[in-house]
């Protein structure tokens, strides 16, 4: 007989992963038509916000570590969409940057928020839902990404 906290239904790191999986799953038709992936737009959204980077500090602003971020960043750059450069005080840093074709499908991904607010809106899923959910989702982020590895 299963334990009853090992019952998927008593999971919420579960129902986190399925909401998350389901997200990205209906941004793909949008980001396909700009020939996108979910993790390269969360690189280009960082760097729409403030182009050049480090490699670093893209990582830290998506809670990822470098050595996740570094071969997206390199497919990225081999699709033209950013550029790598070492840095001027630190020959060890990698510093990232927009080139046009990078800069320009911004002006084409302005559109997929509200896209995707359509489609959670056909799913019945109201404004007040969705923006009630934040504040506890950026409680446990905050939370989890500040506490030790392995507590």
């Amino acid at each position: 007989m299963a334990y009853e906290q090992l019952k998927l239904n008593n999971q919420v790191c579960f129902r986190l992963y399925s909401a998350a999986r389901l997200i990205v799953r209906s941004y793909q038709p949008f980001l396909s038509r700009i020939g996108i992936t979910y993790t390269q737009y969360l690189v280009l959204m960082v760097l729409w916000e403030k182009d050049r980077q480090t490699v670093s500090a893209i990582g830290d602003r998506l809670l990822l570590e470098t050595n996740t971020v570094t071969p997206l960043i390199k497919r990225m750059e081999s699709e033209g969409l950013l550029t790598r450069a070492r840095g001027q005080e630190d020959g060890r840093q990698r510093i990232v940057a927009l080139t046009p074709k990078g800069r320009e499908l911004e002006k084409e991904a302005a559109e997929i928020p509200g896209c995707l607010m359509g489609t959670l809106h056909d799913c019945e899923l109201s404004d007040g839902t969705l923006v009630s959910v934040v504040p506890y989702l950026d409680e446990i982020i905050a939370k989890l990404s500040a506490a030790p590895s392995g507590s």
